[in-house]
């Protein structure tokens, strides 16, 4: 019989080999997700009329050509208003879903209302598109914000049922003890509690929605585009390098904004 010393220093050396393993892989996976962003921000400084890397001569001549489009900044105001509107509604409606599910067991509503997130996007896209050209809502602002709340509302669910995690229910009985309404209840004990993790899932719905392409190419007209549709048309229709801008633009604007969550995450556990 092997006596415990021994066998706790093996265990403790393959951890050791388990831990040095899984670390090289996370970086081996951080290098293939970062690697084509530090080729396209490079193309983006390029003064050519084609993509070169890395590039001869260095310019803001694209970034300039972003911001003075009215097709580019039409499509980014698109995607802000469709973005801060669906965010601002998967975050009502998830923070009501998180709320109710932590009372009670719904495990099936729960996965009806995590489907957006399981499911292959263009599955969503052509079940929106079916569903939205009956409701003639293509090609509309509202149907724009629908979709894309529903797409962000797993988010939210996901990061207010983390924060409900460490909630107490009792505090709302000692509110409930001392006359406190349901809603004063909510706005003053709840809310605060959880104000992380709903700010959390209203960057996350946001990103979500600003960066998605696959749901907008069904709903999108001429009228009203988003900015990775146009982004997508640049692509597949004309070979414009303002493109490398517009990518670089939204690489550094979502990692800035998914700091957010880390910086609040931080502070709750503080």
């Amino acid at each position: 019989m092997a006596d415990k010393p021994s066998i706790s220093r093996a265990a403790a050396v393959r951890q050791r080999s388990l831990g040095w393993g899984l670390r090289v892989w996370v970086v081996l996976v951080a290098f293939v997700l970062v690697a084509p962003t530090l080729v396209v921000i490079p193309m983006s400084f390029g003064a050519g009329s084609t993509f070169e890397f890395p590039p001869k001569d260095w310019s803001w001549h694209w970034y300039a050509e972003f911001f003075t489009s009215k097709q580019w900044l039409a499509a980014l105001a698109n995607s802000v208003q469709v973005g801060l509107l669906a965010a601002a509604l998967a975050t009502v409606l998830g923070v009501a879903a998180a709320l109710a599910l932590d009372r009670m067991r719904g495990g099936v509503v729960r996965q009806l209302l995590m489907a957006p997130m399981i499911l292959p996007g263009i599955v969503v896209a052509v079940a929106i598109y079916g569903v939205f050209l009956r409701w003639q809502l293509n090609g509309t602002m509202l149907g724009f914000v629908l979709a894309h709340a529903v797409l962000g509302l797993p988010f939210v669910l996901t990061s207010v049922r983390t924060s409900l995690a460490g909630y107490d229910p009792t505090m709302e009985k000692a509110a409930a003890s001392l006359g406190a309404p349901r809603l004063t209840t909510l706005r003053k004990v709840v809310l605060p509690i959880i104000a992380p993790g709903v700010l959390s899932g209203f960057v996350f719905a946001f990103a979500t929605s600003f960066d998605e392409v696959v749901v907008a190419l069904f709903l999108q007209t001429p009228a009203i585009k988003t900015l990775p549709v146009k982004m997508y048309e640049s692509i597949v229709l004309e070979i414009d390098p303002t493109i490398a801008a517009a990518s670089s633009l939204i690489v550094v604007f979502t990692t800035l904004l998914l700091f957010v969550p880390a910086v609040l995450r931080r502070k709750e556990h503080s």
